[in-house]
């Protein structure tokens, strides 16, 4: 598994070394593809739990849309073979626009300058972006981020949410940006910054997983909240609309519903800790009347 998550790297890095001409998506569409090649690539992350993440030494991968990414690809093409790609909010969309991945596992949030780009399937979580600071910080709102540092990770919205909030206050808030969420806590945790901006998901996972959890707490209102979606390329509707018909197929039977409380409340690994995130209100009646609307309806 190590080798072939290398070999796929690899791939990975000379696809985006070709810069413009890898943005062209192969001839075909990503069914054809998959079941010609015998295989479907997962994009996934490895420290994005309970979401998408990295278990053990043995590069296997876990969480709530890593589990939904497999199930759905076992109902649209049963015999093909599963491979797992580490990728990063900032390389996702380009890897699933060149053809290198052929879906996106990861927390990714849907918005209308990324529906541009890439195309989304149902929405399947509704995050809420928040702050985790140190126990012993002393913060406790968003208005104390004032003339402090900030870390959050590169190319998630959490970094557009706070510049946003600076213009809207007049304010300055030093922002550190960490390669990925685990980097962004370490930030926080070791007292460069103040506090840690992510949505209250992965947030809840990190501190969970952290040498001392109890050292750290998740504070102050929501920047925002955001619609959470697997992704995969634009103008493939045939592909778009089986992943959709799977997914409905999971909202329906109540499968999707136990995949949540597997990852989001009952004890999850590698720790055997729960986050106790119970189902959001929202994301009930987005299972009872499914949509793929964009982050800027939620802002509406």
């Amino acid at each position: 598994m190590k080798m072939q998550l290398k070999t796929l790297a690899a791939a990975a890095l000379l696809a985006l070394a070709f810069g413009a001409a890898a943005q062209q998506a192969p001839a075909g569409g990503t069914l054809d593809k998959i079941r010609s090649s015998g295989r479907a690539v997962l994009g996934v992350r490895e420290a994005s739990p309970p979401m998408a993440y990295m278990l053990g030494a043995n590069d296997k991968y876990v969480g709530y849309h890593v589990e939904l990414c497999e199930r759905v690809l076992k109902d649209i093409a049963p015999s093909a073979r599963l491979e797992y790609m580490a990728v990063t909010a900032q390389n996702t969309i380009p890897l699933v626009q060149n053809g290198t991945l052929d879906i996106g596992c990861g927390p990714t949030t849907n918005n209308t300058a990324r529906q541009q780009q890439v195309a989304f399937a149902l929405t399947t979580y509704v995050s809420e972006v928040r702050m985790a600071t140190r126990v012993d910080s002393g913060i406790s709102s968003l208005d104390q981020l004032a003339g402090r540092t900030v870390s959050a990770s590169t190319g998630t919205t959490a970094v557009q949410l706070l510049r946003k909030r600076e213009r809207a206050q007049n304010t300055t808030i030093t922002t550190m940006l960490g390669k990925d969420h685990l980097e962004s806590f370490l930030l926080m945790e070791s007292g460069r910054a103040d506090a840690f901006v992510l949505d209250d998901n992965l947030l809840a996972g990190i501190i969970a997983n952290a040498k001392n959890p109890s050292a750290y707490r998740i504070v102050g209102d929501a920047l925002g909240s955001e619609p959470i979606a697997l992704l995969f390329r634009k103008d493939d509707p045939a592909f778009k609309a089986a992943v959709d018909d799977s997914l409905r197929r999971l909202m329906k039977s109540g499968e999707l519903e136990k995949i949540y409380t597997k990852w989001f409340v009952a004890a999850i690994p590698p720790k055997n800790t729960s986050l106790n995130l119970p189902m959001s209100a929202a994301l009930k009646q987005l299972i009872a009347e499914p949509n793929d609307k964009p982050l800027e309806a939620y802002a509406k």
